[in-house]
């Protein structure tokens, strides 16, 4: 199926990463020119730098962007320190809270408000974040309250820039590994792939997805919770 993505200027935030060089991958094949920020990214007509925890520096990167290609027709926003990086001993401390919630919920908003109007003036966008299912389960105040803030986030947008041409939605993911498995445990979210993870990116970032202000859960949605 043509994605229509072919001739689109895509700004992938995080392309470095583990999903994101999948994300960049998938776009390109898609005939989108994508552009890859990170913070360890040169300026060249493929790359920007951009630290998402300055407004300055985002802002500095999303000029830099249009003034190379005119317009971002895609966002998708995969940069957050990994979930690695967390303290579990310090998984209730409010201090560790705050800098996951900065670095991913409000890296992401830094980045979105940047891009944003520029989309709803030319009447067409997509926005994509990679949060996770840890908002969905208890366990980890860290770990579940940057993604369900970033996921809240996310639909605030969404709803702010509804009938305008643009879409913002959330992809989240249980485990990411090179080769999930079918089987899903109780309690857990399906396993899926940085490329599973990339072609629901790509859908999103359509001119056919007619999605807005949904949280997709790839592979299967943390098995045995209902959530209305």
């Amino acid at each position: 199926m043509d994605l229509q993505l072919s001739d689109r200027v895509a700004l992938v935030v995080g392309g470095k990463g583990y999903i994101g060089r999948a994300v960049v991958d998938r776009l390109r094949a898609e005939g989108a020119t994508v552009v890859v920020a990170s913070r360890s990214a040169g300026d060249d007509e493929d790359s920007v730098s951009m630290d998402t925890a300055s407004q300055a520096s985002v802002d500095a990167a999303v000029a830099s962007v249009l003034g190379r290609h005119g317009r971002i027709d895609v966002l998708v926003v995969t940069a957050a320190p990994s979930a690695q990086t967390l303290d579990p001993s310090r998984k209730s401390d409010p201090e560790q809270i705050a800098e996951a919630i900065d670095g991913k919920a409000l890296g992401f908003l830094r980045v979105a408000n940047a891009v944003l109007p520029h989309q709803r003036e030319a009447g067409f966008g997509r926005v994509v974040v990679v949060s996770g299912q840890n908002a969905y389960i208890s366990g980890n105040i860290t770990a579940s309250l940057r993604n369900t803030a970033t996921n809240v986030v996310a639909k605030n947008l969404a709803d702010e820039f509804a009938g305008t041409g643009v879409g913002v939605n959330v992809v989240n993911p249980g485990t990411v590994t090179d080769e999930p498995s079918s089987e899903v445990p109780h309690g857990a979210g399906g396993e899926s792939s940085p490329q599973q993870i990339a072609d629901l990116v790509a859908f999103l970032s359509s001119p056919l997805s007619a999605l807005s202000g949904e949280s997709v859960s790839i592979a299967h949605r943390m098995l045995g919770t209902v959530v209305v």
